[in-house]
């Protein structure tokens, strides 16, 4: 290329074929590489979006018909490129690029914060709904299913309405395990059944089972609400117990059969080693399935001793090596579709070294989690969410138990004890940026 090849174009009167060379960073710009032709009106707006005036352009590589008529063949473009001093424009340019990445970053940190705070509003009101549902399910039953259906089907509107889905991880200040643990397997049932077609109808019925399918444990003394390797015969007994003690209470709600079903198998197991009824196979119904499965998971994740609970990751390979057999193959594939193999929680380290924790997975596209990555100097509600999916040369190595960080990570990113879910609608990935 020779100065006579050069030339500039003022951005409102960019064409397409003309072949562009973007003098900023690579990470200020969404294109593959700064040089190339344009080919796009989309290609046009998004370099207008830049913030330069003027873009330099080369004319043996451009369409002919895409010069101006001051560059076109024959005549020299060397007063054009002399016009600017190229160390002025390039000191301009990354002055620029310093006020859109700062700009940029200050909206993805905003965008972010919403959708968490959003998330964990959402997640709250559950909670506090079903500690209403606890209270008012003996005394004022039809009031208890009113608010519980009311809430539930609020949930699965905002779902189907979402269109793609990601899993987001919340903070663990949502509430105690008694009212967590409904919440978080009304929503990843959701999400399943979401991801495996069910019709909207059927999802009522699995989220409100999900959400009632412990109401019995109220009844039950706390030492035996959550099973424990220690327990004797008879508190491994009186624990199964509260399957029909939901079952009751949920008659006294007047709930629909396919709820009551769900809720009477949430503890059968496809091989029939599950309780009360040692059902197995195709006598239970795929909501049930279902149920089971996730809350299997959900108990491995937050069981009532944290010094036994696994990482999500951990959960997830535990149930595909050792469980399989117990959970239905359906329900299982795309319950590990969906999750990923790494679902939010889990704590990584990336193939650069740095380590981080997956909080969110788009449920469409499990491969490529979002992380928080620990960047040493970066404050913790400073730092942006890496996309995996918009920084291709960015992946995962392996899966850490938090004792394996070093101290630095572990404070910085700070795992949670308990694992709590929500779902958020997927960001435009326009608005996501290729961190690396």
């Amino acid at each position: 290329m020779t100065p006579d090849d050069v030339f500039f174009v003022d951005v409102e009167k960019l064409r397409i074929g003309l072949y562009v060379e973007l003098d900023v960073g690579w990470m200020a710009h969404p294109f593959p590489t700064g040089s190339f032709k344009l080919s796009s009106p989309q290609q046009i707006e998004a370099i207008q979006g830049l913030g330069a005036k003027r873009i330099r352009c080369i004319r043996s590589k451009s369409d002919l018909d895409a010069l101006p008529a001051d560059v076109a063949p024959g005549l020299s473009t060397v007063a054009s490129a002399e016009a600017y001093d190229p160390v002025k424009e390039a000191r301009r340019l990354a002055a620029l690029q310093v006020q859109e990445e700062r700009k940029r970053r200050a909206e993805l940190l905003s965008a972010q914060t919403r959708s968490l705070a959003m998330c964990e509003r959402r997640f709250g009101e559950a909670i506090r709904q079903y500690r209403k549902t606890l209270e008012l399910v003996k005394s004022q039953p039809a009031a208890a299913s009113a608010g519980a259906l009311s809430m539930v089907d609020g949930i699965v509107g905002e779902m189907l309405s979402e269109g793609e889905s990601a899993i987001r991880l919340l903070s663990e200040a949502a509430g105690d395990k008694s009212s967590m643990h409904p919440v978080n397997v009304t929503i990843v049932s959701l999400l399943l059944g979401k991801a495996m077609g069910l019709p909207s109808a059927d999802l009522l019925d699995l989220g409100v089972a999900a959400f009632l399918h412990d109401l019995g444990k109220s009844e039950l003394p706390d030492r035996v609400r959550w099973l424990d390797d220690s327990f004797s015969t008879a508190e491994y007994k009186l624990y199964q117990d509260h399957v029909a003690r939901s079952l009751h209470l949920g008659k006294a709600m007047a709930l629909s059969r396919p709820v009551l079903l769900a809720i009477a198998q949430h503890h059968e197991m496809v091989d029939g080693s599950g309780f009360p009824s040692r059902m197995k196979g195709d006598t239970l119904s795929v909501a049930s399935r279902i149920l089971a499965l996730i809350n299997r998971y959900d108990n491995l994740c937050n069981p009532s001793r944290l010094t036994a609970a696994l990482t999500p990751h951990e959960a997830l390979s535990l149930i595909f090596a050792q469980l399989k057999s117990k959970f239905d193959a359906t329900t299982l594939s795309a319950f590990i579709r969906m999750m990923g193999v790494y679902p939010p929680g889990s704590i990584v380290q990336l193939v650069d070294e740095r380590f981080g924790m997956v909080v969110s997975v788009n449920s469409s596209r499990p491969l490529k989690p979002r992380i928080i990555v620990h960047e040493p100097g970066v404050p913790r509600d400073e730092a942006l969410i890496l996309d995996l999916e918009h920084a291709p040369r960015v992946g995962i190595r392996r899966s850490l138990k938090p004792s394996m960080l070093p101290a630095a990570s572990l404070d910085f990113l700070a795992p949670r004890q308990r694992i709590c879910y929500y779902f958020e609608k997927l960001v435009d990935p326009q608005m996501q940026e290729a961190n690396s």
